[in-house]
Order: structure tokens, then C-alpha cells, then sequence
């Protein structure tokens, strides 16, 4: 089977496209025919070596996938050969086969094509533990998504806009805060052209958060971008706010001086989805399961904007590294069906 394969770290241009052999089935596992793998953020960090997770190489990336069962451990009994599935890989999944456990697949929405389901569970789970469990946002409260036109930025706009919460999403171009209106956000920001090490652009920075919450600022603010963007937003948060921590895009982690908690008054949330997963399976699939529920009634667009084959991962990671991506890029495998 052909298989994306990190041998190295490095960036996206290190990674091999190439045969590698099925591994042995045992009697507790799954094997998984991949009709399509979700590209995100983390699958560029972990070929880097920059990621929290750190497989052994050689190893493939991608975190999720979505797929057809084609053969089962003679141990599985709650799962058989042509059910549709989704599984959280971790790592792994950009093969055209792949071997999970049980605990790692749910049964994929008869709703979603191969692609979306492939790009949904990741972003659209973060965002609504963020959103829902983390943050606390309530309906009629403001919502400030930073990086709003990514695969978890959209994700969070569609969500608070569900959740009854005013969203006001900032982007670094007028081009992608396009999308980010075409998925619920009421107001926008512009930041491409501010430089936020200078004190005079991060004045004017805010006075547009100001403006756009109605002087107020804002409840909830979902930081997926880090760097120089997040102490400015802090500080522009609303007494008693919630600033959400998702991850750094934007290159490293702020330091941020402690004093500002006491004087906004707010509490900095850290968001790991992957270990609240783990940690609680239950409110995990509460989760889903009212994010399905929005997707079918319309409320969630979960857009996939970008589909190539398997053979161009590397494409769709330097896609992703250099911040050009809108919505989610899905890879397909021989093995697609639309």
C-alpha cells in the first residue's frame, strides 16, 4: 500500500511517498481501507519533532481519517467487515490502510461524505470543548475567535454561532474574513497589516476589538494563534473573560505578564482535547453527538475546501505551515468513493 512516511524530522519536503507493507492484524484490532484523512496543524509539528506526541521513526502523520472496515481481529464482535467508520489515529493515517483499535473508531453519519467526516472530528471536537466545557460561553455573550478562516478557527465561529454568542472573527486578509462572514461571523477584524511589537499598531489593534464588542470586549477569546497576538487580545478581554488557550500558529509561545489576570479579572483556560478524550469518554461523545446533530440540522457547514490525493501531502502541509489554508484540506486514497 502507498503511505506518506516521515523518516527524518523536518519540514513537509523531508516527508517519502511510497509502498509500505500492512502490518500483521491481530485478534484485537481493526484493519481500515482510508477513503480520506484530515490535514491539521498538529500533523506539521509532529514531522518536526515539535509536537507533545512523539512517535518512533519512521512513522506516517495524520490524526484522523475516515474509512471502510475490511478486516477484523477474530476478538471484535461490535464491529464488521463494511461499516463506514471514523478514527482518531494520532498519528498514522496518511496510508491507504490503516490498523486501529476499537476504542479509536465511531460509526460515521450516514450525512457526511468520506471528506467531511475525514475533517470534522478533530477541529469541530476541539472547538466545542473549548467553546462548550472550557469556555463556558453562553448565548448573548461575545465570542472572539483569532485565526478564524483555519480548519479550528471556522470551526469555532460555526460552534458560537450554535451556542447563541456573538462572534467577531479576525483573520490576516480581507479574503478570509470573507469566508469567516460566509460561516456566521457577525463582526471582523482585519490583523494582516499590524505589527504587534509596536505600541502604537497594538492601541489600533485593540481599539478594533473595542469597536467591534461595543466597547465591552470580549467574553471569550479563542487563541489558536499565540505569538504577538495573544497579550493585546488579552488585554482587551471582558471582566470576568475566558481566554482559551487552542495552540501557537503563529510561530511561539507569549509569556504574558501575570498581573493581567488580577487587573482584567479573567481566567487563561487551557484546551487539550486529546487527553479529555481519553480522560472523559463519556462528555467526548455527549459531544459529538450534539455536533452531528448540528451538522444535520444544518447549523454546521464544516467546509472542506481543499481535496488532493494522498500523494500530495506534502503540498497540503506547506499549505497549512504557511497560513494559506481556509476550512480543511482532506486527502484522498485510492480507496475514495464520493
Amino acid at each position: 500500500m502507498k503511505a506518506i512516511v516521515c523518516k527524518e524530522f523536518g519540514p513537509p519536503s523531508s516527508l517519502v511517498y511510497e509502498d509500505v507493507e500492512v502490518p500483521e492484524l491481530k485478534k484485537s484490532q481493526i484493519l481500515v481501507d482510508v477513503h480520506a484523512a484530515g490535514v491539521n496543524f498538529p500533523d506539521t509539528l509532529i514531522i518536526q519533532d515539535k509536537y507533545q506526541v512523539k512517535p518512533p521513526l519512521p512513522f506516517s502523520p495524520g490524526g484522523e481519517i475516515s474509512g471502510t472496515i475490511s478486516a477484523v481481529g477474530e476478538s471484535i464482535t461490535d464491529w464488521k467487515v463494511g461499516d463506514e467508520v471514523v478514527a482518531m489515529t494520532g498519528f498514522g493515517g496518511f496510508r491507504e490502510q490503516v490498523i486501529v483499535s476499537a476504542g479509536q473508531i465511531y460509526k460515521k453519519p450516514s450525512s457526511m461524505d468520506f471528506t467531511t467526516a475525514s475533517c470534522f472530528t478533530l477541529t469541530y471536537g476541539t472547538s466545542q470543548y473549548a467553546l462548550k466545557n472550557r469556555g463556558q460561553l453562553k448565548a448573548g455573550e461575545t465570542l472572539l475567535v483569532l485565526g478564524a478562516a483555519g480548519g479550528v478557527g471556522i470551526s469555532a465561529v460555526e460552534i458560537g454561532k450554535a451556542l447563541g454568542a456573538k462572534v467577531v472573527a479576525a483573520a490576516s486578509s480581507d479574503e478570509k474574513l470573507e469566508v469567516c462572514k460566509q460561516y456566521g461571523a457577525d463582526e471582523v477584524i482585519n490583523y494582516g497589516g499590524y505589527d504587534l511589537t509596536d505600541r502604537d499598531q497594538v492601541k489600533q489593534f485593540r481599539s478594533e476589538i473595542a469597536k467591534a464588542t461595543g466597547g465591552k470586549g470580549p467574553d471569550v477569546i479563542y487563541d489558536p494563534v499565540g505569538a504577538d497576538f495573544t497579550e493585546p487580545a488579552l488585554r482587551s478581554i471582558a471582566w470576568n473573560g475566558r481566554f482559551l488557550v487552542i495552540g501557537w500558529a503563529a510561530g511561539h509561545i507569549p509569556k504574558i505578564p501575570m498581573n493581567l489576570y488580577l487587573i482584567k479579572g479573567c481566567s487563561a483556560v487551557g484546551v487539550f482535547w486529546g487527553q479529555f478524550t481519553a480522560l472523559e469518554p463519556q462528555n467526548h461523545l455527549d459531544n459529538m453527538n450534539q455536533l452531528t446533530s448540528w451538522y444535520e440540522e444544518g447549523k454546521l457547514k464544516a467546509p472542506v475546501t481543499q481535496v488532493l490525493p494522498l500523494e500530495r501531502g506534502q503540498e497540503a502541509l506547506e499549505t497549512i505551515l504557511a497560513r494559506k489554508a481556509t476550512g480543511k484540506i482532506a486527502l484522498t486514497t485510492s480507496f475514495y468513493q464520493t
